[in-house]
């Protein structure tokens, strides 16, 4: 009992102090901010530097694994004799290091932002000797310590950050370098006989030891009671795998023909589909085989190495068969031959492709030999040369055959030829000079260059023929999709999806010609992590950002366009000028908004590139500035509307409709329906005569001529009473007729009306014409025309002019008049200039 009291007593105790604790600290929490103010002694206090304590351990940077692997890394590359697998496991941890010490970076991200911001509020600290209230300087300096404390880890990522990305760079430097060293690295030449020999003897060795192996698995009862279980199985998949080798192709093409011959649309989707038949049962087949032949259990370590690569030594063999089935053929007139090649152009290529893959699966045979006998490189050298050389000379008449397309750009008719026969010829002159190329290196002894471009090259055959095919399944897809293969041909989307594929492909195309994956991924990092700009760096998904937002307010933009164009502004008394203005201001100041939301949104900083932005305007000025006057032209002429959309308008002698205002450039239509561009600037210095600007009201002048003799006054009322009868005329004011003058022929008169739309000036000036012609013809006034007496006073100066008059008249002629030999006869001796005009005194004819 003393016992459980005592514990009684210490419980309350315990409870006693915890609700004094919290009453104090709520006391605390409830004091006012300046209660420390009133106390200047506890401020004073608190003021005080707290006692200097040892720095905390930052996690991740201060980790013992990672300060232990940066050490061991730093060892092995000082040293330089780690195994390329050695640094590739340092390489990996390092890789996962790195991206937390990266994560780490964004670390107290919005504490150090919310500090900076108040300290910012605080305004510039006081320059030296310039002093600030206490209570500001304590703040301030406040402020800077807890900044300073929240960046600590920060720094110290980015610190770490450095130092992994920095070791994984001089591993992948290493590791590079000795992999140039071994690609350079020389042997004995083939041609040497000194390496025959000991070629045959590695080569003898393999077999015989291959040979050796099965002895002794034979030998073996407890092997030989394996096969015997496992016989009939093996013989099974033996039988089944080598049916689906040699007939795989044969049921596939049968069944792609019966299929192909009942299917309209989407022929080319079907084909590929079933063509894959060709692909599948024979690896299929390779690989029943291999298993079969490792149920039996006759294989030692080096047989049975090359029993498990059966299906990587016939690969080849099947791609290529595939490839060219479906690359090297002609199929519904053309589809399968995208070179457009002759049929004898094509069986050679198939055979040239195919024989290529054999000799590749037979060199990949014989490095399985030497790697099983463990030859050496001489030796090696020389076994594989044979290989190399008949494939290098394969690569060769390849690339004669597809240099037939290696001829100019333009073709006799002037037409550019298809990019693919350019692609076909660049193509076939790397082969040419690689198989000359690749036999020299062998040659001379750089095996592994020599094996590098050699299967590099034929792997290259083979993506650029997959991409191909691809893009022609692509074609296929598209057109079963649209119901149109013409216009799949002709459309963008599936240009586009085949340039996708093209850059797919360059990462495939990079591991081909030697490239890592840890290279690949390396890429990859970087172009996370994106690049910096000044002080900014700009990632991929702050580019993403950037797209995403701004195609929403672009989008946006024109969502508000339409509406105002269609549903706004037309219930406004805006003309259309004025509706075209306001939506094209919109369109300008929404896409500007769309640009600094999107920025501000990605969290690019271009405050760094003021003093660059600022040279470039300096040099966009000078160089450009025709485009930034016409520019603010175009905004002059959008906000003022001196003219304004289908005005027709007269500038620098050209005469239209305007068309459209954008900001470099108005189009005018003129009235023969040909487009004029007039840079905005022309229209705002030079002058403009706008016919329709406000309203559609405009004068027309008809201009009349009467004979002498008529009476003016007739004509007048005449005139006038065709004027006011038109309908387009406007009869206030009224139309007016003036006597202008006497001319050459005629009395002058003119109509002067104004008409309701003067944009049909020319259709009532035609009509006018008719009426007053009519109109004269009933009242008997005749318009004059005008007429000219030309004489003739010494024709014999003529060329020809003497005998024209020496020559005698037909007989059928009728004797000429007094008047006529009178018109006939000299008056002159000489022909005056002004008279060979008819301008002189007697050439008015009357």
């Amino acid at each position: 009992m003393a016992e459980l009291r005592g514990i009684r007593l210490f419980l309350a105790g315990l409870v006693l102090a915890a609700c004094a604790a919290m009453a104090h600290a709520q006391q605390d929490e409830a004091a006012p901010p300046d209660a420390a103010a009133d106390s200047p002694a506890p401020a004073a206090a608190a003021q005080a530097p707290a006692p200097a304590t040892p720095a905390a351990a930052v996690p991740g940077y201060d980790d013992p694994e990672w300060q232990n692997l940066a050490r061991r890394t730093e060892e092995a590359l000082h040293a330089g004799r780690a195994s390329n697998f050695a640094l590739a496991t340092l390489r990996e941890d390092l890789v996962d290091w790195r991206a937390r010490f990266l994560g780490m970076q964004s670390a107290n991200g919005g504490r150090i932002r919310t500090l900076q911001s108040q300290l910012d509020a605080l305004g510039p600290a006081p320059e030296e000797g310039e002093s600030e209230p206490e209570r500001i300087a304590d703040e301030r300096a406040r402020l800077k310590a807890r900044l300073a404390e929240l960046r600590v880890p920060v720094q110290l990522a980015t610190e770490a950050h450095t130092r992994a990305d920095r070791l994984i760079a001089e591993i992948d430097a290493l590791v590079r370098q000795r992999w140039t060293e071994d690609l350079m690295a020389r042997v004995v030449s083939p041609l040497n006989p000194e390496g025959w020999t000991q070629a045959w003897q590695g080569l003898r060795g393999a077999l015989r030891g291959i040979a050796n192996e099965s002895r002794s698995q034979w030998a073996n009862p407890i092997r030989r009671d394996q096969l015997t279980t496992n016989l009939p199985i093996a013989i099974v998949l033996g039988v089944i795998g080598l049916i689906l080798m040699l007939r795989g192709r044969i049921w596939s093409d049968w069944l792609s023909r019966r299929v192909s011959a009942r299917t309209r649309r989407g022929r080319g989707l079907v084909e590929f589909v079933l063509s894959l038949g060709k692909l599948i049962l024979p690896f299929a087949g390779i690989f029943l085989v291999a298993i079969g032949l490792q149920l039996t259990g006759m294989f030692g370590l080096r047989g049975e190495n090359i029993v498990e690569n059966l299906p990587v030594i016939a690969v080849n063999i099947i791609v290529a068969r595939w490839l060219t089935s479906l690359l090297f053929t002609t199929r519904d007139g053309g589809r399968g031959n995208p070179l457009d090649m002759a049929e004898e152009t094509l069986t050679r290529l198939r055979w040239l492709f195919i024989t290529l893959a054999w000799v590749l699966s037979a060199g990949i045979f014989v490095k399985l030999l030497a790697n099983a006998a463990d030859i050496a490189d001489d030796a090696r050298a020389v076994l594989l040369f044979p290989v190399g050389a008949v494939a290098g000379i394969l690569l060769w008449r390849i690339g004669k055959a597809l240099r037939q397309y290696d001829t100019p750009d333009d073709d006799e008719s002037g037409q550019v030829r298809p990019y693919r026969y350019l692609l076909a010829a660049l193509v076939g002159r790397a082969l040419w000079l690689v198989g000359i190329g690749a036999i020299l290196l062998g040659v001379l002894g750089y095996a592994r260059a020599f094996d590098l471009l050699i299967y590099a090259t034929t792997g290259t055959l083979f993506l650029l023929g997959t991409v191909a095919l691809l893009q022609g399944l692509v074609f296929d897809v598209y057109s079963l999709l649209t119901r149109s293969e013409d216009g799949a041909r002709e459309a963008l989307v599936p240009v586009l999806i085949g340039f996708f594929l093209t850059f797919a492909a360059l990462p495939v195309l990079a591991l081909i010609w030697g490239a890592r994956v840890s290279d690949l991924s390396e890429l990859w990092t970087r172009f996370r992590e994106g690049f910096e700009i000044g002080e900014t760096r700009i990632s991929p998904t702050d580019f993403l950002t950037f797209v995403l937002v701004f195609a929403l307010g672009y989008t946006a933009t024109r969502l508000v366009q339409g509406a105002l164009r269609t549903t706004v502004l037309p219930k406004t008394r805006l003309d259309t000028g004025g509706q075209t203005a306001v939506v094209s201001g919109l369109g300008y100041v929404g896409i500007f908004l769309a640009a600094v939301i999107a920025i501000t949104t990605a969290g690019i900083d271009l405050s760094g590139l003021a003093i660059v932005a600022g040279a470039l305007s300096v040099g966009i000025g000078f160089g450009l500035q025709t485009m930034v006057s016409n520019f603010v032209s175009g905004i002059i002429l959008l906000i003022e509307r001196p003219i304004s959309q289908g005005d027709w308008i007269e500038v620098g002698g050209q005469m239209g409709y305007v068309r459209n205002i954008s900001v470099r450039s108005t189009r005018i239509e003129t009235f023969d329906r040909t487009d004029v561009i007039i840079p905005n600037a022309d229209l705002i210095s030079g002058t403009v005569t706008n016919y329709t600007r406000g309203n559609t009201v405009g004068r027309v002048i008809v201009p009349v001529g009467v004979a002498y003799g008529t009476d003016t006054k007739r004509a007048e009322n005449i005139l006038r009473e065709v004027a006011e009868a038109h309908p387009m005329v406007l009869l206030q004011p009224p139309p007016a007729v003036v006597f202008q003058g006497f001319g050459a022929s005629s009395l002058d008169f003119e109509i002067r009306a104004i008409l309701r739309d003067v944009n049909w000036v020319l259709s009532v000036k035609s009509e006018m014409n008719h009426e007053i012609a009519r109109r004269f013809a009933e009242e008997g006034i005749e318009i004059p025309f005008a007429q000219r007496d030309i004489w003739l006073r010494n024709p014999e100066v003529l060329p020809g002019g003497r005998a024209a008059a020496e020559k005698p008249e037909p007989a059928d002629t009728p004797p000429a008049t007094e008047s006529d030999r009178a018109a006939r006869t000299p008056q002159t001796p000489h022909l005056d200039a002004d008279d060979m005009d008819g301008d002189g005194p007697d050439g008015d004819g009357r």
